[in-house]
């Protein structure tokens, strides 16, 4: 396995954000036996339910309940994750612009959820802020 980079200003700079195609959703259910794990995105399993990160398609067609449409960007740079004051940055960054931000940190990258209508202005916000 490669470490990722720790150095905040690298990661600002070469956190080059990309937007994934398609609508997400974020849904709860209490069992995933009826969902094919190659269509979840991510999941988290927590005390009331099972939280699940789905295409919008594939959640319409398992009949599951969402209230929030996001678009999905991936910051490409690998941050490790022991890295400080990335997450910070770009919430603060978001914040700034009344942009909603939801994270997932995986091994690799960065992930960020943001309201479907907010998808562009985020992406120029954080384009800015690797200026």
């Amino acid at each position: 396995m490669t470490i990722g980079e720790t150095n905040l200003n690298i990661l600002l700079k070469n956190m080059t954000p990309v937007i994934n195609e398609g609508d997400y959703v974020y849904c709860t259910t209490s069992s995933l036996s009826n969902i094919n794990t190659d269509d979840i995105i991510a999941f988290f399993k927590e005390q009331e339910a099972i939280t699940l990160i789905l295409k919008k398609e594939t959640a319409d067609k398992l009949n599951l309940e969402y209230s929030y449409i996001a678009a999905w960007i991936t910051l490409t740079i690998h941050s490790s994750l022991e890295a400080t004051g990335l997450t910070a940055a770009f919430a603060t960054a978001l914040a700034q612009e009344n942009i909603s931000c939801n994270v997932v940190a995986a091994y690799y990258h960065d992930h960020i959820f943001v309201g479907k209508k907010d998808a562009e202005r985020a992406m120029l916000t954080l384009r800015k802020l690797a200026e």
